[in-house]
């Protein structure tokens, strides 16, 4: 583990120097920290890859002290009945003065891409996941004014194919960003369409697209996730800026093509581009937003992690409302849901980090 990051933790100012210069020897970075405040922060701002704790500290111990980053609930997987996404869910007793949970997670990531030019072979879906992936849902309805603009968009096509892309070049020629919408939208579509105001953000544009293409019945569904590391294909605005992701969610988009199966489709992250690829505001013909609006029918990056493709979710064991999508951790405190976008209400730190082969 040469280069891995160590936290040493010891109230003896000559034990935390003595193990700090003996590792440092051997080619790693150090942190120290003389108590667990400082500790916790020093864990919270470097994420190290080993912890050195010293028993007796006195204001806790380290045994206490490893329980806490560990977690102090009650925890359980559970998955969504519907989709079979999974999710932790924790309790912790009531009362508790610092409720904490660490979920770690280890990933394999690749890009995709598909070769509309080759005919492909894959299996057709199953008339319940077509039922499915066609479906409304609250915030995604398939008849209506949906269904109406759909129509519009996709007269003149026959194939399926045809009428997924004619659907995509619709959303990226007609939307927009908003980068004042708070975290990743809402995903309203029938009032954006209603309202004629077709912006906001990923949630909000690439549910546009799922709920368009479901109204012409091809299967298509929003994959919820979150971007681990900076993109390799050269667009700044389109990666992670650091390891601290906690601000980094993103969904994308899917549409089962004959043939093909699911293919990767990002209308969104083409707006995105426009919007925010330096220098900025680039024009819808620019090169760099043309060759993003080529790659994302069929394909996309591989800095990204999915979590699901879930819909009108019920957290377990609460009263409230479903919830629209699940991109976001979610807490509740008694009958209360608190703003999972409301950093003095809720705190919580996501971070990445590429583990490669020694």
């Amino acid at each position: 583990m040469a280069n891995a990051r160590v936290l040493v933790v010891d109230d003896e100012p000559d034990i935390r120097s003595t193990v700090k210069e003996i590792l440092e020897d051997e080619g790693y970075q150090v942190v120290v920290a003389e108590n667990a405040a400082a500790a916790r922060e020093a864990r919270r701002q470097t994420r190290p890859d080993v912890v050195l704790l010293d028993i007796w500290m006195p204001d806790l111990d380290g045994i206490s002290l490893l329980r806490e980053w560990a977690g102090n609930g009650k925890a359980e997987l559970v998955r969504d009945p519907k989709y079979g996404s999974e999710l932790v869910h924790v309790q912790w007793k009531e009362g508790e003065a610092r409720p904490v949970i660490e979920v770690t997670s280890r990933i394999s990531t690749r890009d995709r891409a598909v070769d509309f030019l080759q005919p492909g072979n894959t299996a057709a879906l199953s008339a319940a996941d077509r039922a499915k992936y066609t479906a409304g849902t609250e915030l995604i309805p398939v008849d209506g004014i949906v269904k109406e603009t759909s129509d519009k968009i996709t007269a003149g096509t026959s194939t399926e194919f045809e009428k997924a892309r004619a659907i995509y070049e619709w959303v990226v020629t007609n939307t927009y960003r908003d980068g004042k919408v708070p975290g990743c939208g809402i995903g309203d579509i029938a009032l954006m369409l209603k309202m004629g105001k077709l912006s906001g953000k990923c949630a909000d544009i690439n549910a546009l697209y799922v709920g368009l293409v479901r109204a012409a019945g091809i299967p298509a569904r929003d994959v919820y996730g979150i971007r681990v590391a900076p993109s390799k294909f050269g667009y700044k605005s389109l990666g992670a800026g650091s390891e601290t992701i906690t601000k980094a969610q993103h969904c994308r988009a899917e549409t089962f093509i004959a043939g093909h199966g699911w293919i990767a489709t990002d209308p969104a992250d083409v707006r995105k581009v426009v919007l925010e690829e330096p220098p900025g505001n680039l024009a819808i013909n620019d090169a760099k937003v043309a060759d993003a609006r080529k790659a994302l029918f069929g394909g996309w990056e591989g800095n990204w992690l999915a979590y699901n493709f879930a819909h009108d979710v019920a957290l377990p064991g609460s009263s409230g409302a479903k919830l629209g999508f699940l991109m976001y951790p979610q807490a509740e405190c008694g009958p209360h849901r608190l703003d999972c976008l409301d950093p003095d209400t809720f705190k919580y730190t996501i971070t990445s980090k590429e583990i490669t082969s020694a």
